[in-house]
């Protein structure tokens, strides 16, 4: 009992000499996750879609970490096996993974449109198997590693408007389960932060619908909408040493928005 409790330190939250892949981290919640790791220590690297990738960068690098960029599109198969090969080439190795990177479409159920229903789960979900598939890879042979993958509200019920995302996020926490059962003998831990209601681009247009916004807040005990650095912790906490019994968890952060009827 006492080595066990002899064997912890405030160490464990370090990330020092880590290398973390945050896809979609140029924006977002995503900013928050990859700012928070090179706050513990971590250097970056961060696949991403859109060009606005300044202020991701100076925000890491003056934490006084590196971070490399590369564009593309995640549902492409040769982008995927492209980040994972240029990731290793720049820094030798891959020990924290979080696939970020998402998308969601809007429309009236009855009329929704099947090419937005594949757009929607190929890069909300497919591609979270893929690329978690092809790092593991990595990591096993590194000896070790951490998948964050990013879940929502959305992942335990259902929403209007939006069959798609509501599927792939379901699906998000059983690729957790699965890849958790698989890769836990090589070390690997493979978790979900679930994020509740954050006002982000991705929301913009129903966040700001007043009333929606209103409803949704009498629904969260904390009395708020979620901000970045209530993320920030938790990333922190599952992609460090201090989490390595955890494996196959889903951490809800919606400031009680789970816990109402």
């Amino acid at each position: 009992m006492i080595e066990g409790i002899n064997n912890f330190s405030m160490d464990k939250f370090s990330l020092a000499g880590k290398v973390a892949m945050v896809t979609g981290a140029n924006q977002n919640l995503g900013m928050g996750y990859a700012v928070a790791f090179a706050r513990a220590g971590a250097d970056l690297y961060i696949p991403h879609f859109t060009d606005d990738t300044d202020e991701v960068r100076e925000l890491i690098e003056a934490e006084g970490r590196k971070v490399f960029f590369l564009k593309g599109d995640l549902t492409d198969p040769d982008y995927r096996k492209a980040v994972v090969e240029d990731c290793v080439e720049k820094y030798g190795r891959i020990d924290i993974l979080v696939n970020n990177a998402g998308m969601n479409h809007f429309a009236d159920f009855l009329e929704f449109p099947d090419s937005a229903y594949g757009r929607v789960v190929e890069l909300n979900l497919n591609a979270v198997y893929y690329l978690g598939h092809a790092v593991a890879k990595v990591m096993v042979k590194q000896g070790g590693g951490k998948i964050i993958n990013i879940g929502s509200a959305l992942s335990y019920t259902g929403d209007e408007k939006c069959p798609p995302y509501i599927t792939a996020k379901h699906g998000v926490i059983g690729i957790t389960r699965c890849f958790a059962n698989e890769l836990g003998r090589y070390n690997i831990q493979c978790n979900a932060i679930c994020p509740g209601f954050f006002q982000t681009s991705v929301n913009i247009d129903v966040s700001s619908d007043q009333k929606f916004y209103d409803k949704i807040t009498e629904r969260i005990s904390a009395g708020r909408w979620g901000r970045l650095d209530d993320l920030m912790g938790a990333a922190v906490f599952l992609a460090s040493p201090a989490s390595d019994y955890i494996n196959g968890a889903d951490l809800k952060i919606d400031g009680g928005f789970s816990t109402r009827l």
